[in-house]
């Protein structure tokens, strides 16, 4: 069947409008109804959407959060049930990218007028951009187990290997650092002027490297067995094949070593503030932390299935999230209401309404001073694709999920450091 081409044309033609908010639009042209959660979305993500609803093992329907936006394959901010089967690329190469975030016992009167040497003392401590560690920063009992579960499926795919110079060396080296683009450390205060530390960041090269390598996997089996897809970027691999267990297994390492990432950033960054000359502090219950690009098997509509959540959290009734804004706006501590529809998710965080070439040509230095100002951070023209405009605005996303999440805490950042 030809793919209907949704550019340029009139989004009633194809669009019905769902009485019970916040669903905004049902997109109806596939096989599949798409749920979207807001009217800010651009025309290549519509199509990306339709495309991906066309396939047949989708389970009921697919769910585009408010911050949705076009990607690689799949838009960011969906929400993608399957049966059968997952797309690689819908995962995406970032595997198990997320958020953490913690509390502690100061305020703001704790903090320094001064923010520059609090910024400096992170940044020596946790390295930023292609920078990684020296000598292992983490438990060597932690890096053992992590390394036994990675050669089980080296000795299967050997090519890994040789995707990436010193790639056993530099998985390890970076195991506690934050990478470069959207990946960020902040300290921010709430609306009780309590501070945090809120940071984002993956699984750094080794889930790029796995992420890139099964997707070329997917690719050639589709090649192989003459399926026809609407967008080669969703290749997928079928369960009961041998690439499909490889990638189970796969992205569910990438996703821990995702999760340790942070919580090694998370400690790093706590010892250094707690070695500086800020008030003696504690930290203020357990750290938040959740992933939103990723794979799981869930249960909804009464059927297990696998759930990719791509720049989208899970949002349980009760369970805590973080939703991030930019980088001189507000984020967001959130519980989940557990909504069905949602497949029980909610934003990411603001989503782009720009690219970042668009950005650093109709932005300059100037305004990126002028968007974040009060925020100790870069402002130099390498940043300026993460300009706070590049972004949808934060508070119209939260509006448009107010039946997805319950806000508990409003933050805003006053330390920002980027690679």
């Amino acid at each position: 069947m030809e793919t209907p081409n949704l550019k340029g044309l009139d989004s009633k033609s194809f669009y019905t409008r769902e009485s019970i908010m916040p669903i905004k639009r049902v997109l109806s042209t596939g096989k599949f109804p798409v749920k979207i959660y807001t009217d800010d979305i651009e025309s290549e993500a519509q199509q990306q959407l339709h495309e991906l609803s066309t396939l047949p093992f989708i389970h009921k329907h697919v769910a585009a959060m408010p911050d949705v936006h076009a990607g690689i394959g799949a838009t960011i901010g969906s929400v993608i049930p399957t049966r059968g089967a997952i797309i690689p690329a819908a995962v995406g190469v970032d595997i198990g990218c997320g958020m953490s975030a913690i509390q502690l016992s100061l305020k703001a009167n704790d903090l320094p007028d001064n923010l520059s040497g609090m910024r400096s003392q992170i940044e020596q401590v946790v390295p930023v951009g292609f920078d990684m560690h020296q000598n292992l920063a983490i438990d060597k009992t932690l890096v053992v187990t992590m390394n036994e579960r990675l050669n089980i499926l080296l000795q299967k795919h050997p090519a890994l290997v040789k995707m990436k110079k010193n790639f056993h060396k530099d998985w390890q080296l970076q195991m506690g650092t934050l990478g470069g683009g959207n990946h960020f450390i902040e300290v921010c205060l709430d609306e009780n002027q309590n501070v945090w530390v809120m940071l984002h960041s993956g699984s750094r090269g080794v889930g790029n490297i796995i992420g890139r390598y099964f997707i070329g996997l997917a690719k050639k089996d589709m090649e192989k067995w003459f399926i026809n897809l609407p967008n080669k970027d969703l290749a997928y691999l079928p369960q009961g094949t041998e690439h499909f267990e490889d990638y189970w297994q796969a992205v569910l390492w990438a996703q821990e070593y995702a999760r340790i990432n942070r919580q090694e950033m998370m400690r790093l960054i706590l010892e250094t503030l707690s070695q500086t000359d800020l008030p003696s502090f504690q930290v203020m219950g357990e750290a938040i932390s959740c992933h939103h690009n990723y794979v799981a098997m869930e249960n909804h509509y009464k059927s297990n299935i696998f759930l990719t959540r791509k720049g989208a959290i899970s949002a349980k009734e009760g369970e805590w999230g973080i939703i991030p804004g930019s980088m001189g706006t507000k984020s967001f501590i959130v519980q989940g209401k557990g909504n069905l529809e949602s497949f029980c998710s909610c934003s990411h965080g603001a989503g782009r309404r720009m690219g970042r070439k668009e950005a650093k040509r109709r932005f300059s230095v100037d305004d990126m001073i002028t968007q974040t100002q009060g925020v100790e951070c870069r402002k130099d023209e390498d940043v300026i694709d993460e300009i706070p405009a590049a972004y949808k605005p934060i508070d119209e996303v939260m509006e448009n999920q107010n039946d997805l999440v319950e806000i508990v805490h409003t933050l805003k950042q006053v330390v920002c450091i980027k690679g």
